[in-house]
């Protein structure tokens, strides 16, 4: 089961602990407001309110570990073929 993934974060709800960062720093990255942001594989922030980036399947666990420990639960960890989160607060 190596289903592809996407994972977005709601800045409004976002903390800036960075947890997510130490995790994954090549998927999630601060922006000048202290907020987090996804970075597409370009390692490019993308900055617009609920951008998605793909998971890489090499940071799959870290990703979804990130979204579980989030104390904003801001991260959002979707499969791509049906937008299901699979971890996260609506999960």
């Amino acid at each position: 089961m190596s289903e592809a993934l996407r994972v977005w974060i709601d800045q409004e709800l976002c903390t800036g602990d960075g947890l997510c960062v130490q995790y994954a720093p090549e998927v999630f990255e601060f922006d000048v407001d202290g907020l987090a942001y996804v970075k597409d594989d370009r390692g490019d922030l993308l900055a617009a309110p609920g951008a998605r980036a793909d998971v890489p399947a090499s940071l799959r666990l870290d990703v979804i570990s990130s979204a579980k420990e989030c104390p904003g639960d801001c991260i959002h960890v979707i499969r791509e073929t049906d937008e299901v989160e699979v971890a996260g607060p609506d999960a």
